[in-house]
């Protein structure tokens, strides 16, 4: 088996799209939530809260290197070459002999497009559809865009599962790289935000309508919370074995030491304890470790009621009472298949500083939610040699990563 390491990460969110930016936004216990004035125009949509990215394509991402990307491919592209930098691989000719890899997705393709093909069916008339409509609106359009983008020839995974979209997208990333299969894979999540996100929620009667006031929600794991809200985003991580990021001399930021997932097996929206458990245990196993030795977990910390105490409960019955944890959604909002990404991606950088983001507006724990070490109001100094990263997904899928500090 090799061991993998992360030679590059990035990530583009509704707080930031680099690490200073993004530590700032979390040290002040400031949101990226904001009131969508977009969305008033959609009758029965009772919330109106969201998280966009701030987010402009750059300057040389021209019309005809884009022309096959929607919002969420681009984002992904760039968030891709920004790490591909970072690892010092940005056109490097050996990423495009096959030796690379993608492992990515998102909960969909570009809903513009997807309006495109409705106007068809509802107009009879396919003059709003070009050559590349279709390629925005698919399941892999991230991946395959990112793959096409730079040359990529290796496999292609693509982790179209929403929530946890992004944690298996670095989950058999790691696999890849770890069974010898892949020497570099690109790996992660990417979301763009549209009111018809927050409208699956709504119909659940699961997103914030706490419309006055964006910097009070969410609320994950807090006594008055009443709902999750939706963000966007991207994140990529660049794994690689360990013995190609030391021959090339790479900067390396941490090593994936453990993967798990699992599914419900029982219904598709409400989520499950039990396998939540055994998800973070698989992870556990995968990495030889005692849960002791893991000193911060990344919750998945949706602010919703069920989602927030099957976790705890889940987390609880890992770690017991003493573990850290917070959640990143809290700041950023739910950026579905980005999230994986995002969250890995703070991981390991609060890691590398032994200094860890609270739950932000989380004031009074949830009673119904499990005794763990919730960090509140400012951020917590933990020296840690692990970190866990959680998330869990529509249709029972659920993932746990485990990371090393990288001495």
């Amino acid at each position: 088996m090799k061991r993998v390491v992360v030679t590059g990460l990035q990530a583009i969110s509704p707080i930031g799209s680099d690490w200073q930016s993004v530590h700032a936004r979390l040290a002040e216990g400031r949101s990226g939530i904001r009131y969508m004035h977009e969305w008033d125009k959609y009758q029965g949509l009772n919330t109106r809260l969201g998280g966009p990215a701030d987010f402009d394509k750059p300057a040389h991402y021209n019309r005809k290197a884009i022309r096959s990307m929607g919002r969420v491919a681009v984002m992904a592209t760039r968030v891709t070459e920004l790490a591909l930098e970072q690892a010092g691989l940005l056109g490097d000719p050996c990423i495009t002999q096959g030796d690379m890899g993608v492992a990515y997705g998102s909960s969909s393709g570009s809903t513009s497009a997807f309006v495109d093909f409705g106007r068809m069916l509802i107009e009879e008339d396919t003059g709003g559809l070009n050559a590349n409509s279709y390629i925005k609106m698919m399941a892999h359009t991230a991946p395959v865009n990112v793959g096409v983008f730079f040359g990529l020839k290796g496999r292609v995974y693509t982790t179209s599962s929403a929530c946890t979209s992004g944690s298996q997208g670095i989950g058999y990333a790691y696999e890849a790289v770890r069974n010898g299969q892949q020497r570099f894979m690109v790996a992660g999540g990417a979301e763009e935000l549209c009111a018809t996100q927050a409208a699956v929620f709504d119909t659940l009667f699961a997103t914030s309508v706490k419309n006055d006031t964006p910097g009070l929600s969410p609320r994950p794991f807090d006594r008055d919370r009443d709902g999750l809200v939706i963000g966007e985003g991207a994140g990529t991580l660049i794994l690689e074995e360990l013995e190609s990021a030391r021959a090339r001399g790479a900067k390396i930021y941490a090593e994936v030491v453990g993967f798990g997932t699992n599914a419900d097996g029982s219904h598709v929206t409400q989520p499950n304890s039990d396998t939540m458990e055994v998800a973070m245990r698989l992870a556990l196993q995968d990495a030889g470790l005692a849960p002791e030795a893991v000193g911060y977990v990344s919750a998945h910390g949706t602010a919703t009621d069920r989602g927030d105490v099957a976790e705890s409960a889940a987390t609880h019955r890992v770690f017991g009472a003493r573990i850290p944890i917070s959640s990143m959604k809290s700041y950023t909002g739910h950026t579905l298949g980005a999230c994986g990404a995002i969250e890995a991606w703070a991981a390991i950088h609060q890691m590398n500083q032994g200094e860890f983001h609270p739950t932000v507006n989380l004031l009074n724990k949830d009673p119904e939610c499990a005794e763990l070490d919730y960090i509140q109001n400012q951020m917590r100094a933990i020296d840690t040699e692990y970190v866990m990263s959680n998330n869990f997904a529509f249709g029972g899928i659920n993932t746990s990563l485990i990371f090393k500090r990288w001495a």
